[in-house]
């Protein structure tokens, strides 16, 4: 499982980059989205991935590879905004936004870790067809969850749900990678 960490921790890095330079860019004008709206920028993110996946066509340019980066940071936008509530401004400055970056892609490292022991690395013998899917099913379990007002009565909450697709990601980007 060396090489999975090492490949998870190459992918984070690129996302992590790109996260950084549009904090420099933009600042933190995603604080404003409400989880929800973060849930619905993930869906159309692999909403457009699936399309581009069925049809062979990419009209707009940018690649599946630059897709699934935004689903990994909008991800942890998300993570950030259902988990630190106590962060009430808007604007926080770039080195909070990173350290927050860290922590949680941290903490999806982990947990990947733990469920990667577990099931064997079965994620290398998928498609990223399929890896796209379970992205779209745990959005539409997201989308229930916030539908219900978070509440559940024996699932995971929206965070596990964030962290999963954040991962399922990765792996995506890892097999594109190849």
């Amino acid at each position: 499982m060396s090489q999975t960490s090492l490949e998870y921790t190459n992918v984070i890095n690129v996302c992590r980059e790109i996260f950084s330079k549009k904090t420099k860019d933009y600042g933190t004008a995603w604080r404003i989205l409400r989880p929800s709206s973060l849930t619905d920028q993930i869906f159309i993110k692999a909403q457009r991935i699936r399309t581009i996946q069925v049809t062979g066509e990419n009209k707009v340019g940018e690649s599946i590879e630059e897709e699934f980066i935004a689903i990994v940071n909008y991800c942890i936008m998300a993570i950030i905004q259902v988990l630190e509530v106590e962060i009430k401004e808007l604007e926080i400055n770039s080195d909070l936004a990173i350290s927050l970056y860290d922590k949680y892609s941290t903490e999806a490292f982990d947990l990947m870790m733990k469920k990667n022991h577990d099931y064997g690395e079965a994620w290398r013998d998928m498609r990223v067809s399929s890896l796209t899917d379970l992205i779209l099913m745990k959005i539409l379990r997201v989308k229930q969850i916030e539908d219900n007002n978070g509440a559940t009565l024996i699932s995971e909450g929206i965070d596990a749900n964030y962290f999963d697709m954040l991962n399922y990601s990765v792996f995506s980007l890892i097999h594109l990678n190849k």
